[in-house]
């Protein structure tokens, strides 16, 4: 890594610190040792022993719990793990934000991101403040694109989004296609309204029960947050939980536990939006790195 771009990763994690001070949000440090994260079908955590607790993959369950405590808007910069993930965007051990509203839904959150990003590049690329992927330059001031992934599907796949899931191929389309088609875009791209089958902790949308309040952001058609207004019927909530532990069976993967003191507090929540957004990513965008080891301190393959 180059000298600079650990110079930029401090720079961009200041940053973000600050524009969330200067909103009155807190801080917040959670435990990175857990006894359950949230299961989902295709994340793997990873496991320590002879406890056989968790590092976090998120730290979404914690967070979560200090909304259902009476916290309004909290946040945090914060290690993750997910076992088995590498390559030129993943790394096991990665650096995630976090950040949470009560009283606030989704489209709050979208407005957050653009504010954030707007506010990473005036004090981190004062010179253009363009972020960039494949060389294409991302302007965060100009208008950002939304489209709803039914639509997006449609316009650039020429298919049936919820085909597409009931036929496995949800993933193939969206990596081979509708990713390397929105990578064109000179503004952020925010795929909006995802259909239920893909709600994650997502609550669904009142008007329209196939489809969840849950957006993803892309820049150059990389995703850099994952956001939702956020599911508080801990019925429901369990529910998918073991629903996406019945497909990790039928995966071949092993159940996971859940997380029972979220679950037991979670009808306390008031409504609530939350994000991940991945700061390793956010900083590829800044310094215009092709892989997210040139972002990095040290590489797994350093160590």
């Amino acid at each position: 890594m180059k000298i600079d771009a650990l110079w930029l990763r401090a720079n961009v994690i200041k940053a973000v610190r600050n524009f969330f001070w200067e909103r009155g949000f807190l801080e917040v440090e959670t435990p990175l040792l857990i006894p359950a994260n949230a299961p989902e079908e295709h994340i793997n955590p990873v496991v320590t022993l002879p406890s056989a607790w968790q590092l976090q993959t998120s730290p979404e369950i914690c967070m979560k719990r200090l909304l259902c405590n009476g916290h309004q808007r909290v946040f945090q910069i914060s290690r993750c793990w997910r076992a088995d993930e590498r390559g030129s965007r993943h790394l096991s051990e990665f650096t995630m934000l976090e950040w949470y509203r009560a009283n606030a839904d989704y489209h709050t959150l979208m407005t957050d991101c653009e504010e954030l990003l707007q506010y990473v590049a005036t004090s981190c690329l004062p010179n253009d403040r363009y972020f960039s992927r494949n060389s294409v330059k991302i302007d965060p001031f100009a208008p950002w694109l939304r489209i709803s992934v039914q639509e997006a599907f449609f316009r650039f796949g020429q298919v049936n989004v919820c085909d597409c899931i009931k036929e496995g191929r949800y993933e193939e389309i969206l990596t081979a296609v509708i990713e390397p088609a929105i990578s064109q875009y000179s503004t952020p791209v925010i795929l909006i309204d995802y259909p239920v089958e893909l709600a994650a902790l997502a609550r669904t949308k009142p008007e329209n029960r196939e489809s969840a309040e849950r957006f993803e952001l892309y820049l150059g058609g990389l995703e850099l947050a994952n956001g939702f207004s956020e599911l508080t019927d801990p019925v429901e909530q369990r529910a998918r939980f073991e629903a996406a532990n019945r497909m990790r069976r039928g995966f071949g993967q092993p159940e996971l536990p859940l997380p029972e003191p979220f679950l037991n507090s979670l009808g306390a929540m008031p409504e609530s939006a939350g994000i991940a957004m991945g700061i390793d990513r956010l900083v590829m965008l800044a310094a215009g790195a092709e892989a997210i080891d040139d972002v990095v301190a040290f590489t797994p393959e350093d160590l």
